[in-house]
């Protein structure tokens, strides 16, 4: 069925003109014209939340920086997705990112296989200006299958969505606020007491670090998402 034309908003991305729908997101509209913009929170799939920060993106006509996962698209926006002052908040939000936990990649299970190191290696991060915290969070391998670090949790909240919208089963879930914040399983009981966990595994593959894996190996291979935009296909009918 050809969308009304109504339905349909012409922009422009980075001097490119583009067409998108009117539910589509600037991230939508961008990857589908071939154009990167760095993501960690965003995974195909799943709801957005805007969390990582990472897709901040101009906006003719507002000071302000704006997420690219959950801003629609509107008639006649004029987007920059590449800037000298996007790259600096990006490199400092990325470098925020790793002093706030401890993210120690010669000895991480996801060395080679984390998002976040992926994204610092692409933004030439080689130094963190900012005071690291090394501050002292617990490791929980009660469950039978899998593992949780806090220390290289990035809060993403991946994991929480993946469980809630895909699985079901809402299982993890976020406490406290700020800088204090841990992802949770149930009312905060070790994961491998938790009444609702179905150990399907999902939160472990959606994952973008080391902080959900599973037992018995030294070092992670690439992780499997491709299940996700299928499932969400499948939940729409199409």
């Amino acid at each position: 069925m050809t969308p009304a034309v109504s339905d349909v908003k012409t922009l422009q991305i980075d001097g490119i003109d583009v067409s998108a729908q009117a539910d589509q997101t600037i991230l939508d509209a961008a990857r589908e014209k071939g154009l990167s913009i760095p993501t960690l929170c965003h995974l195909d799939g799943l709801g957005d939340v805007g969390a990582c920060r990472l897709c901040l993106v101009e906006i003719k006509g507002t000071s302000k920086l704006l997420p690219a996962c959950v801003t629609r698209v509107e008639e006649g926006m004029e987007v920059t997705t590449q800037s000298e002052r996007l790259l600096k908040y990006r490199r400092m939000t990325l470098e925020l990112l790793f002093a706030e936990r401890n993210h120690v990649c010669s000895v991480c299970v996801a060395n080679g296989h984390c998002d976040l190191q992926v994204l610092g290696q692409a933004h030439g991060l080689t130094h963190v200006q900012f005071p690291y915290r090394y501050p002292k969070l617990p490791m929980d391998a009660s469950h039978d299958r899998f593992v949780v670090d806090h220390n290289r949790c990035v809060l993403c909240t991946r994991c929480v969505r993946v469980c809630d919208e895909v699985e079901g089963a809402h299982t993890w879930d976020v406490m406290s606020r700020g800088i204090g914040s841990m992802v949770i399983t149930d009312l905060h009981q070790p994961w491998g007491e938790s009444d609702t966990c179905t150990s399907c595994g999902k939160c472990v593959q959606v994952c973008p670090t080391g902080a959900l894996f599973e037992k018995g190996k030294a070092r992670l291979v690439a992780k499997s998402r491709d299940f996700l935009p299928y499932l969400a296909m499948m939940r729409e009918g199409k």
